[in-house]
């Protein structure tokens, strides 16, 4: 009986020890190719809602391909794959705004069964639709009257396409996962992965940027030991899709 507690109590030690030292896991994504990608890129058009149009002073671009001067890349998820989580899911929102007639953020990852707090900050009508492969279809109105309505994906589902009917040009991506080892890189292209569990991890980088023009996942193995651990992706113009 003595040798059975303590092969419990050795067990339970184990797991709650994990949780303790869990560590973060930091790095940038950089793209590669034989020339930079011409800056600026392409300039929206939104004088068919005079609305959308009013809302900057200055032009607008595209947000498909955003590199920095540095060569990083923005808006790329990074991600844990195949990973195990039995923890809560988060109590706070994560938001997703219609302003200037742009969706912001652009890219972004949230879990599984969180609330997705849709904002329309502008004065005008939107129609939020999602395109998802797993999930049920949200697909709704938003009037200039309207100004939020919360949501909940259930399930998990990688880079789902978020389009506006009323708008062609407004476009996001909502990855959903099942853990909370994810992360989105930030305007210097670098991204960071807290509260790791040390182990041996496949970790995967995802742009929306497609086929042709340029390789949009790369995978790559890591050991989160104590102290972290430093993991960098290089996204290269002509990959084809995995």
């Amino acid at each position: 009986m003595m040798m059975r507690n303590i092969i419990s109590f050795t067990l339970l030690s184990g797991i709650f020890l994990s949780s303790i030292f869990a560590e973060t896991l930091i790095g940038s994504v950089k793209y590669k190719g034989k020339s930079m990608p011409k800056k600026p890129s392409t300039q929206l058009n939104m004088n068919a809602d005079p609305i959308c149009g009013s809302s900057h002073k200055d032009p607008v671009y595209m947000q498909s391909l955003i590199v920095n001067d540095n060569a990083t890349l923005k808006n790329v998820i990074v991600y844990l794959k195949d990973v195990k989580y039995k923890g809560e899911t988060p109590d706070t929102q994560a938001v997703l705004d219609q302003n200037g007639c742009m969706y912001s953020p652009h890219v972004q990852a949230i879990q599984a069964g969180q609330e997705l707090l849709i904002k329309n900050s502008d004065a005008t009508l939107h129609n939020i639709h999602s395109m998802p492969k797993i999930n049920p279809v949200f697909n709704f109105a938003m009037p200039k009257v309207v100004k939020e309505k919360s949501i909940k994906i259930e399930k998990a589902e990688h880079a789902m396409y978020v389009k506006c009917d009323v708008h062609p040009w407004m476009k996001a991506y909502i990855s959903v996962f099942d853990h909370p080892y994810f992360s989105v890189t930030d305007d210097s292209g670098r991204y960071q992965i807290d509260n790791v569990p040390p182990g041996t991890y496949e970790v995967e980088a995802w742009h929306e940027r497609d086929l042709k023009r340029m390789g949009y996942t790369q995978t790559k193995t890591v050991e989160i030991i104590e102290g972290g651990a430093i993991l960098n992706f290089l996204l290269t113009k002509g990959d084809k899709k995995k």
